[in-house]
This record gives C-alpha cells, sequence and structure tokens, in this order.
C-alpha cells in the first residue's frame, strides 16, 4: 500500500512543485519589493505573476495548489505509518 501512496506523492509533487515554488518566490519578492525598495510598480507586476493573472489562471490556481498541498499531506503522513495499527506478537 505504500508503494501506491509513493506513486501518487511523487506523481502530485512533479504536478505542483512549479506552482508552489513560482507562488512562494513572488510572495518573498513582493514583500521585499514593496517593505524595503518602495517600488509600487514592481510590485504591481509581481502580484501579477503570483497569482498568475498574466495566464487567467487567477481564479483556479489558489484551489489548485491548496489541493495539491493537501493531498502531499495526506499522502506523506501515510507513508510516514504513523497511523497505522501495529500488531501485538
Amino acid at each position: 500500500m505504500r508503494l501506491v501512496f509513493r506513486k501518487y506523492h511523487r506523481l502530485i509533487a512533479l504536478t505542483i512543485c512549479l506552482p508552489l515554488i513560482i507562488t512562494a518566490v513572488t510572495g518573498i519578492a513582493m514583500t521585499v519589493a514593496d517593505e524595503w525598495l518602495h517600488q509600487a510598480r514592481l510590485v504591481g507586476f509581481i502580484l501579477k505573476v503570483h497569482t498568475f493573472q498574466f495566464l487567467g489562471l487567477s481564479a483556479i490556481l489558489p484551489v489548485f495548489n491548496g489541493l495539491g498541498l493537501l493531498s502531499l499531506i495526506a499522502t506523506g503522513l501515510n507513508m510516514t505509518g504513523l497511523f497505522s495499527q501495529r500488531r501485538k506478537s
């Protein structure tokens, strides 16, 4: 059973890694550009990249990121064996 979860975990991770990396990097860059550099135009551009407005995915991407993270957590926790019942010998 763990091999099945490992397969799904790998597939989900490969699918969701790029949107999550872009979201994390642009979130950090937006804070730096706004708070430290005070560049309003740059913040506007980074915000469009952060929310994927330039691809027209601003409505579906938060749902995609959220479901992907929840499924990664679920498959990862299952692979750890923390919630499996142990046999008494």
